[in-house]
C-alpha cells in the first residue's frame, strides 16, 4: 500500500496512520524502534531500499527526510508505504522543500514510535557533526558513511574531532569480517610479536584507513597503506613478525587467501559488505560501540600512515 500526501503536514500525516490502522489493523504491532533517515533528493530510494532489507530482521518504523531545495517554495509533501512495499516496516517518506527542506526535529516527533529507540542515519551529506544536529539530539545511535563523501579521509578526521557516545560509520561496519578473520588467523600461530603492518586498499576507502587504525592500537606497530586502484575496497593485510608472516589477501570480491608459516595456503569467504547488511548489524545494537569510539578518537590521530602506491612496493 502506498499512499501519497501532497501539501501536507506532519500532524496531518499522523492522523492518516491512525485512520489506516483502525481501518486495516495495527501496523505498528512489533516495531522495537524508529529509524530516521536523512538524505538528499536522488538518494532516498537507495536509501529505502538498504532500510526495507534491514527492517526484515530490526521490525520498525521508518521516517525518511528528503532534502529537495531550500530555494524552492516552502512545502512538505509525505508518502506512507505500508505492507509489501514496506518490508517488515512502515516507511513515511516525508519530502521538505524551502523552510523544510533541512532535517528537524520537529518535523519527525509526531511520527516517533512511542517510548522507542531512536536511531538516525545520514546515508549522503554527513554532517560536520551529527550529534549536534536537531535529528542528532534525539537519536540513541547515529550513523553516517564516510565512503560516500567526496574526501572520505577527511569525513574520518573531522568525525574523529566530533565524535560523540553513539557515533558510527559504515566505513567501520564494513570491517567486521576483517577483523574477525585477523583475530581468528593470530589465535593459530605461535606467539611472535607483530613488528610492522601493511594494509592494501583502495585510495578512496576510508574501511582501509580504518583498519590501519585499528590494527595501530591493537598491535602497536607501525603500519603502511599501499594504495590500490580507486573502488576496489580493501584487498590484503600483512602482519610481519619474526616467526613468520601472516598475510589475508583478497583478490576478488568473496573468496580470500589466508597463509599462516608453516600451513598450506586456505581461503576463506570474505564478501563485500552491502549497505543493508552493515545497516542491520548497525541496528542490531543501540549502546555505543566502544572499540569504534576508541578506534576514531584514539586509533586515528596516532596513527602515522605511510602511504605507497602500488608500484612502489
Amino acid at each position: 500500500m502506498i499512499l501519497d500526501l501532497k501539501d501536507t503536514t506532519t500532524s496531518k500525516v499522523s492522523k492518516e496512520l491512525v485512520a489506516i490502522r483502525e481501518r486495516n489493523g495495527v501496523f505498528t504491532l512489533g516495531r522495537v524502534l524508529t529509524l530516521v533517515i536523512v538524505t538528499e533528493s536522488g538518494f532516498e530510494e537507495e536509501a529505502i531500499r538498504a532500510a526495507n532489507t534491514a527492517s526484515r530482521e530490526h521490525p520498525c518504523r521508518i521516517i525518511v527526510l528528503v532534502d529537495c531545495g531550500a530555494d524552492q517554495p516552502t512545502r512538505l509533501d509525505a508518502q506512507i508505504r505500508l505492507g509489501g512495499e514496506a518490508g517488515a516496516a512502515e516507511i513515511i517518506v516525508l519530502y521538505g522543500t524551502g523552510q523544510l527542506a533541512a532535517e528537524s526535529e520537529s518535523l519527525v516527533s509526531a511520527l516517533l514510535l512511542p517510548d522507542a529507540p531512536i536511531v538516525a542515519w545520514w546515508p549522503h551529506g554527513m554532517p560536520a557533526s551529527a550529534s549536534a544536529t536537531s535529528i542528532g539530539k534525539i537519536a540513541t545511535r547515529r550513523i553516517t558513511d564516510s565512503n560516500n563523501e567526496p574526501e572520505p579521509k577527511q569525513a574520518l578526521d573531522q568525525l574523529s574531532r566530533v565524535y560523540a557516545a553513539g557515533d558510527t560509520d559504515l566505513a567501520w561496519t564494513r570491517l567486521t569480517n576483517w577483523r574477525i578473520q585477523l583475530a581468528a588467523a593470530l589465535d593459530q600461530v605461535d606467539f611472535s610479536p607483530v613488528v610492522s603492518v601493511s594494509v592494501e586498499g583502495a585510495a578512496d576507502s576510508p574501511s582501509t584507513v580504518l583498519l590501519a587504525a585499528w590494527l595501530t592500537l591493537a598491535l602497536n606497530a607501525p603500519v603502511t597503506i599501499i594504495e590500490d586502484t580507486p573502488g576496489t575496497g580493501i584487498r590484503g593485510v600483512r602482519l610481519v613478525r619474526p616467526a613468520g608472516d601472516v598475510c589475508i589477501l583478497r583478490p576478488g570480491q568473496t573468496v580470500a587467501e589466508l597463509i599462516l608459516p608453516g600451513q598450506p595456503l586456505q581461503r576463506i569467504t570474505l564478501p563485500r559488505r552491502s549497505v543493508a547488511e552493515c545497516l542491520a548489524e548497525e541496528l542490531r545494537r543501540l549502546d555505543p560501540d566502544e572499540v569504534f569510539g576508541e578506534v576514531i578518537t584514539q586509533g586515528l590521530p596516532r596513527t602515522n600512515l605511510r602511504s605507497v602506491r602500488r608500484s612502489e612496493r
